[in-house]
């Protein structure tokens, strides 16, 4: 099976249920992926994704993260028979019952809606779940502050309320200043990705929502798994953050896709910036969309 070393990156071709097997335990520091949920693609009809399938991807990624990992797994439901199929939520007690902390249950607001359901029964779907866990106690944690203050330079001011239902002084009020930004909140509205190459992967994930993800949950240096690699984002969000990625893909002209995209990120340097600032429109696709995006190559058994 064909495997890529460079200085920042190793690609794997190959099934992931496979090729995981190969990475040391409790090696990496973040899984950052985007599974082929519910069949809701096809990936060159490589693909039949069962919960028996999710199970094993999800023992080996339990078994690589390090003590303080994280795993970001985004997904989403297909409605079948006028009921959404609540995978997602499946997925993430699972992970729980293998000993991983559910840490946040964050949300992925596209901005527009994606062309998936009946609307004379129910409301646009425009977001996708980014079920945020860890391996114990996080060992890395920066969040983002990009959200613009309205009473920047003021001191800070309000109640808490106790949990007896009294209520307290905010701690510093009126003596601690109120700066520019704050912390952005876990609803993140980033737009959709559109698709790329001359062999489009149908599923591409935002570079924006990658990085911003890499940059809160890891450190410079730190290794990022993406076990279902598709068009690349993921590592390409890595590099390009300094941190070093292993990306595993099973669709050959996906990998090649991949493995030219690292090649580029890897030789243009890297930046540490976080992408706060709205995507450029010509990477964002229109409002009206096709079905639920994840990034994955997706596995079969």
């Amino acid at each position: 099976m064909t495997t890529i070393v460079k200085d920042t990156y190793t690609l794997m071709l190959g099934d992931c249920l496979e090729r995981m097997r190969e990475i040391p335990d409790g090696s990496v520091d973040l899984v950052l992926t985007s599974p082929p949920y519910d069949n809701l693609r096809t990936y060159n009809d490589s693909l039949m994704w069962t919960f028996d399938i999710f199970k094993a991807a999800a023992s080996e990624i339990v078994r690589v993260l390090k003590d303080g990992g994280v795993c970001v797994w985004v997904v989403g439901d297909a409605t079948l028979d006028g009921s959404e199929t609540g995978t997602s939520f499946r997925q993430a007690l699972h992970f729980k019952e293998m000993g991983l902390r559910l840490h946040d249950t964050m949300i992925w607001s596209k901005g527009g809606f994606s062309a998936v359901g009946a609307l004379q029964t129910r409301y646009a779907p425009v977001f996708e779940y980014m079920f945020v866990f860890s391996k114990g106690p996080l060992r890395a944690f920066n969040p983002i502050k990009d959200s613009k203050n309205k009473h920047a330079g003021g001191t800070v001011h309000g109640t808490v309320r106790n949990a007896d239902g009294s209520v307290v002084p905010v701690s510093g009020g009126n003596k601690k200043l109120i700066a520019e930004y704050g912390q952005r909140f876990n609803i993140w509205e980033i737009p959709p990705q559109r698709q790329r190459g001359k062999d489009k992967h149908p599923a591409p994930f935002p570079l924006a929502l990658a990085k911003d993800h890499i940059l809160s949950w890891s450190n410079p240096g730190d290794v990022v798994l993406d076990p279902f690699l598709g068009s690349g984002t993921s590592g390409e969000a890595s590099i390009t953050t300094g941190r070093q990625f292993i990306g595993i893909e099973k669709q050959p002209a996906y990998f090649e896709m991949s493995a030219e995209r690292l090649s580029l990120a890897q030789s243009s340097g890297t930046t540490s910036g976080s992408t706060q600032s709205p995507a450029d429109p010509d990477d964002s696709e229109p409002s009206l969309r096709g079905a639920y995006d994840g990034e994955g190559s997706r596995e079969t058994s």
